[in-house]
């Protein structure tokens, strides 16, 4: 059975380096290949004017992409990269934020006959802070500290959060045992 495992998690929580370091442990441990998708590498494929110009309401072509349109087609892009890697026998692991996408993941897994793992990580807000300010990002810390409370407070993530405060991808995927994340 393939799998899906899903991380997803605020700004700065640690997805694409727990990501990476969980892809090569899987494919070191099963022998198996793995398929790594970063939902922000969709993300960047959106480039803009410097000069972004106003946005238009009145149904007139806007000189920016919408960010509702932004996050719909990378949804798209990432499933149907999942849905093929999974075709082609791949297991996948993909990061990005679920806000209120997790049915769509979980009716891919169940389309593609695949087990699905899913794990929100968390981390104390000053660290949260602390990483995203290091990598230079200072803009994104009101966002990731909002979506950190709201993941943090959805019912269906309970049971799914795991606090990287302090902690290294190595120590965290040690420390695991992934059925623990397990999303039927």
């Amino acid at each position: 059975m393939n799998r899906i495992i899903f991380i997803s998690g605020a700004c700065g929580s640690g997805k694409t380096t727990l990501a990476g370091a969980l892809a090569k442990h899987l494919a070191q441990k099963s022998g198996k290949t793995v398929y790594m998708i970063h939902g922000d590498d969709f993300h960047r494929g959106f480039v803009e004017r410097d000069d972004k110009g106003p946005f238009f309401s009145d149904g007139q072509p806007s000189c920016r992409a919408l960010w509702q349109d932004i996050l719909a087609f990378n949804w798209d892009c990432m499933l149907f990269t999942a849905d093929r890697a999974l075709e082609q026998g791949l297991d996948v692991v993909m990061d990005y934020v679920i806000e209120d996408e997790l049915p769509r993941v979980r009716a891919l897994a169940q389309r593609r006959g695949a087990a699905l793992y899913y794990v929100v990580l968390t981390a104390e807000e000053a660290e949260i802070e602390r990483r995203i300010r290091r990598r230079g990002d200072t803009e994104l810390i009101g966002r990731a500290l909002f979506l950190k409370r709201k993941l943090d407070a959805m019912p269906e993530n309970r049971g799914h959060l795991c606090d990287t405060s302090g902690k290294t991808p190595e120590e965290l995927i040690a420390g695991w045992d992934l059925e623990q994340f397990w999303a039927e």
